[in-house]
């Protein structure tokens, strides 16, 4: 009979690992607190110049803070906030023609002395476009140029040798996408807006509407209260949905007649009898502009397959429970 080994007892080598993981994570966090204590009127000051910006954010910063600005570029224009991301170097070799009259400068070093920043910050000077800073040091060359400076709390860095950007560039990350969702809510940037800027992916499935996926027109399967069940079968075959709507003289919605209808009503005369006799009243339908998610909820917890799309009272389309899995709704 063969017999499980007792489970190695953990190295040293690994409990360290993850007591130096936890410090690192520890010392992030608690940068974080930091920066959220220390927020105050300049961070709303930086809001004002961005929100009163008609053209773009320009983002930059050199080494590990620039790759932090072109996170907070991405995250910018993804939320609304027209951005893009310049790098110092480059400026100075021709790319300042990018940065434009209409537009402001967001310029992210730690240190605030990043020599590389010196050019772009002389062309906000001189053709008067609004400067604001990201740094550790309220005392230094940036901060001083800036027209608002957000000064981030020097934290420990999470590198034992005090020396690789951790918890500064961290800080940063955070400080930006505060930014980003502040400019959001202050625009009252909606989910169609973020649908119209992430059309793709899995973001762009879950912002579907139904009406992007929904059957209308000569598809929709419809019949009156008043016709013959006969009427209604060959509606329903012809569509090819398993059920048809029912809409009153008006051409409102009044009720659905589906294949439980039909077999819960099966008799000899069922093709002579009226579809009002055997139709659904007040059937669950749901909004055209409704997510395509929230209404494969509805048919999922209803435990029904299809479901009428229906705008002021009117059936303005059908959607089947294929049509969101097609569509990688989830």
């Amino acid at each position: 009979m063969s017999r499980s080994s007792p489970s190695k007892p953990k190295s040293p080598a690994v409990r360290d690992d993850l007591t130096s993981a936890r410090q690192v994570i520890d010392l992030e966090i608690a940068g974080l607190a930091a920066l959220r204590d220390q927020l105050g009127q300049p961070f709303v000051d930086a809001l004002d110049v961005f929100a009163e910006t008609t053209g773009r954010i320009v983002v930059t910063g050199m080494g590990k803070s620039g790759h932090i600005a072109r996170k907070i570029a991405s995250t910018l224009s993804s939320t609304g906030t027209a951005a893009l991301y310049v790098h110092p170097g480059e400026a100075s070799h021709g790319d300042l023609g990018m940065i434009t009259g209409e537009d402001a400068l967001f310029a992210l070093s730690n240190s605030g002395e990043t020599l590389e920043l010196a050019a772009m910050v002389d062309y906000c000077k001189r053709f008067e476009i609004p400067l604001v800073a990201m740094t550790a040091k309220a005392a230094s060359t940036l901060a001083d140029a800036a027209d608002v400076s957000l000064v981030i709390p020097e934290s420990a860095e999470a590198c034992p040798l005090g020396l690789a950007p951790t918890t500064s560039t961290t800080v940063m990350l955070a400080l930006g996408d505060a930014i980003a969702v502040a400019l959001l809510e202050r625009r009252g940037f909606s989910r169609d807006d973020f649908h119209a800027l992430h059309p793709g992916g899995k973001l762009g499935r879950r912002l579907l509407k139904v009406r992007d996926i929904m059957h209308g027109g000569t598809e929709l399967p419809l019949t009156r209260p008043e016709a013959p069940m006969s009427d209604a079968l060959i509606e329903m075959t012809a569509k090819g949905f398993g059920c048809v709507g029912v809409v009153n003289k008006d051409g409102r919605f009044v009720g659905i007649v589906t294949d439980g209808d039909l077999r819960r009503h099966m008799s000899n005369d069922l093709t002579t009898r009226r579809v009002g006799d055997i139709m659904t009243s007040g059937a669950k339908s749901v909004h055209p502009d409704m997510l395509a998610s929230e209404a494969l909820h509805v048919m999922n917890e209803r435990k029904i397959t299809n479901v009428f799309v229906v705008e002021d009272g009117r059936p303005a389309g059908v959607l089947h429970i294929h049509d969101c899995l097609r569509a990688g709704v989830a």
